[in-house]
């Protein structure tokens, strides 16, 4: 337990609003005597007595909230017992109400004891509480069964998609002062000890970080460390990051058409009777044809002779 300054808010014993609340009756209740109020005093300081005894059962502190739990309730059921339900002496009846305070104070120590105190079943807490005995704050070191490791958690992720790492614990709000997560990674590994070299990724007061456009290579091991200011480590968290793979796009096959017959175009061995059949038909035709032009020409010359002959004849004739 490390003390620290006090605070106003203290132990049901030493609450500044309790004390004044039984000041307050003892000055200003009626019908109550000198010997009266120096009774009461006795009856109030023994009281504060059992409360701290009673705290010092239960761990001896208390947090916060539970004492503002205890005090409002006590202030409540103090005030109405005298306005409703006081019977006797006022002397008797200051008894009945300060016990009455007691086993306030009991019922939310338990509660505290059993769910507040403490409450982290891995890695170290200091937490804030007061101490009954001195009214005093400090902070109370809360070990646990796995000092520092706090899981190992499985991550899936589909590549170019997005996931999200958080290693913040519930008790982590309980921590006094500035804590920072410390975000490191080894890649592609699976096994892996504390004392392992990691590569720093990224300081913040932040929980959690986002891992945008995964690809295959960013598969591995993620640890969070929590660090106090002191960098003491309060916390450590282990990511296994597996990323799925986009399925491959390989080439849908081309069909491929069957081959074509193989053709022989070699020429073919004519018989030798059909080709001397063929040489004899081009020859014919051959002939005919030089025939052929040979007529026509001729036939051109002559005609253009005897128009020539008609022609000179009839300019004789015009010369005569």
């Amino acid at each position: 337990m490390v003390c620290m300054v006090s605070s106003v808010m203290s132990c049901l014993q030493c609450d500044r609003a309790v004390l004044y609340m039984h000041e307050d009756f003892i000055a200003t209740a009626k019908g109550v005597t000198v010997q009266d109020q120096m009774d009461l005093k006795k009856i109030i300081d023994h009281a504060y007595t059992n409360y701290k005894k009673t705290s010092v059962e239960l761990r001896g502190v208390i947090d916060p909230t539970t004492l503002y739990r205890a005090r409002t309730e006590y202030q409540s059921e103090f005030q109405r017992y005298w306005k409703e339900d006081r019977k006797g002496p006022v002397q008797w009846d200051m008894i009945k109400i300060v016990e009455k305070g007691s086993r306030i104070l009991k019922k939310h120590l338990k509660l505290f004891v059993a769910e507040g105190l403490c409450p982290n079943t891995c890695g170290l807490l200091f937490q804030s509480v007061m101490n009954c005995s001195t009214c005093q704050y400090g902070l109370f070191t809360c070990f646990s069964e796995s000092p520092q490791g706090c899981g190992v958690h499985q991550v899936e992720g589909k590549e170019g998609e997005q996931v999200v790492l958080d290693c913040f614990l519930s008790w982590h709000s309980l921590i006094v002062g500035q804590a920072e997560y410390h975000y490191s990674w080894k890649q592609g590994a699976r096994n892996f000890s504390a004392q392992e070299v990691f590569e720093v990724l990224v300081v913040t007061e932040d929980s959690k970080i986002v891992l945008n456009r995964l690809s295959v290579s960013e598969q591995g091991v993620y640890r969070c460390l929590l660090l106090d200011k002191h960098d003491i480590e309060l916390s450590s968290m282990h990511f296994i990051l597996t990323v799925i793979p986009l399925p491959s796009s390989t080439p849908r096959p081309i069909p491929t058409l069957p081959p074509l017959p193989s053709l022989d175009f070699r020429p073919a061995r004519l018989h030798r009777d059909t080709l001397i059949i063929i040489l004899a038909l081009l020859t014919v035709v051959s002939i005919s044809a030089s025939l052929a032009i040979i007529v026509v020409l001729g036939t051109r010359m002559m005609v253009k002779w005897q128009k020539n002959e008609r022609t000179r004849a009839k300019e004789d004739e015009e010369g005569t």
